[in-house]
């Protein structure tokens, strides 16, 4: 067998912190060299890159996971790490092939589905979800030290040495994907999947997003789910540039808020959300979740100054105990065959989300003329004025965020759909068809359709 050892989670959680922790490096930067490559209408143009490129993983995720049940883990784990870290060195050769290539990069950065996928060949049903929320932990520990190492290095020795360390830590992620990572995929299995064609409805991004209306608690969830992950998407693609240009955080300070907020939401998701599950009940976790992500939104919203951007992200950490939950709900109300068919649609709603939430987001900043001046005058800004907003007597005088208020609204829907959920009863007849879907789930290990990308995965799915 290559690599060191027995496949094992603690591989996976390598690869997902050195390939993170790379791009987490390049906060600064990044934000740097966009505003300098796109001066007019950055907020549009952002929202457009990460549009594309969520879009793309979006459709490309379910056939790069059927694939991987043909060829095996490890080649597809190399193939998603070197395309998501390619643009990394392009910062600094050419901003422009390196935003062109971060929208491209989208057809092959799932480096997400390929690692539950890993994850669920060599974990039994009942480790399933611990090793996936492992995975999810790493991928938020990642992100908790790197901004701030990035910000520094980038102050102290220029953005050339971040550039060079991000593609120096990305380099050595593929090595030790190369080196040290065994193939996780049973070799008796492979010869039995090279001999079978692959299912295109297995592949179909789409497939699982039809199932939606068969049940109505389905339906349910899923609206839910895309009427909050909707604006979270667009918060993530464009908020630190937010911070940045329109509050007046310098880059140290954006990097520590994403250090404090990271941490505090490992906190809520481990020791709150265990309470909050045992007191107050599934259902009411999730509400409660909603109910935080609606006042930070709103008050990212209207926020204008840097102390209520901080109080605001408390409150964020707070609201990351919904997915959790819902994920809770899902694996404990289904039965074990039919979770897979949820995991499938819940997160095609969510790769569905990654690509249209970005792209809102900049179109709304767009709307409403909220533009960007030169960086000087950001290092500058005052607490009582605005040098930067274009128009400073219109509505974005008034709103300083407005798409952040438009997924308030959004989430506000949200908590109202989900008050609709039973909470005891989740009973799936699209399990059917899945039983039935032309050996779309023939392989006991195949990645969901609809799969993307994803910050963490939204269900524990005790099925692929």
């Amino acid at each position: 067998r290559q690599g060191i050892g027995e496949p094992s989670v603690y591989h996976a959680v390598v690869v997902i912190f050195l390939e993170f922790f790379a791009w987490g490096l390049l906060t600064t930067p990044m934000l740097t060299v966009l505003h300098q490559t796109f001066p007019q209408h950055t907020f549009l143009m952002n929202g457009l890159i990460h549009g594309v490129k969520g879009l793309l993983s979006f459709l490309s995720a379910p056939l790069i996971g059927a694939l991987s049940d043909v060829w095996g883990r490890k080649s597809f784990l190399l193939l998603t790490v070197f395309f998501t870290c390619a643009p990394i060195p392009l910062m600094k050769i050419s901003p422009w092939w390196y935003f062109a290539v971060i929208s491209m990069s989208g057809v092959f950065a799932v480096t997400f589905s390929v690692i539950f996928a890993y994850v669920a060949d060599i974990t039994q049903e009942h480790e399933r979800s611990t090793a996936y929320g492992l995975v999810s932990a790493t991928f938020a520990a990642s992100l908790v030290t790197s901004p701030a190492i990035g910000a520094y290095l980038s102050q102290a020795y220029g953005d050339t040495l971040v550039v060079v360390l991000a593609s120096g830590v990305a380099l050595l992620d593929i090595g030790f994907i190369l080196l040290a990572v065994p193939e996780s995929l049973p070799e008796e299995m492979r010869p039995v999947s090279w001999g079978a064609p692959i299912s295109w409805e297995q592949a179909d991004p789409f497939a699982s997003l039809r199932k939606v209306g068969q049940d109505s608690t389905v339906l349910l969830i899923c609206i839910t789910v895309f009427l909050s992950y909707l604006p979270e998407a667009g918060q993530y693609s464009s908020f630190f540039l937010y911070l940045r240009q329109i509050i007046g955080f310098s880059s140290e300070t954006v990097a520590a808020f994403i250090g404090v907020v990271g941490i505090l939401s490992i906190l809520a998701q481990t020791v709150v959300l265990g309470i909050l599950m045992r007191s107050i009940g599934n259902k009411n976790t999730i509400l409660l979740g909603l109910g935080f992500q609606i006042l930070q939104l709103a008050w990212y919203g209207f926020g204008s100054q840097p102390w209520m951007m901080w109080a605001a992200g408390a409150v964020a950490a707070m609201s990351s105990i919904t997915f959790p939950a819902v994920s809770a709900m899902v694996s404990r109300n289904a039965d074990p065959d039919q979770q897979g068919v949820v995991q499938g649609m819940i997160t095609g709603i969510r790769g569905l989300c990654n690509g249209l939430g970005p792209a809102l987001y900049g179109f709304v900043f767009y709307l409403f003329h909220v533009e960007l001046n030169e960086m000087a005058e950001v290092e500058t800004l005052g607490k009582a004025s605005k040098p930067n907003m274009a128009n400073p007597t219109d509505e974005s005088s008034i709103i300083p965020g407005p798409p952040f208020l438009f997924g308030a609204c959004s989430v506000l829907l949200s908590l109202l759909v989900a008050l609709f959920i039973p909470e005891h009863t989740l009973a799936l007849r699209s399990g059917s068809h899945k039983k039935h879907s032309n050996g779309a789930q023939a392989h006991p290990h195949s990645p969901q359709a609809g799969g993307a990308d994803g910050k963490e995965p939204l269900l524990e799915d005790s099925s692929v």
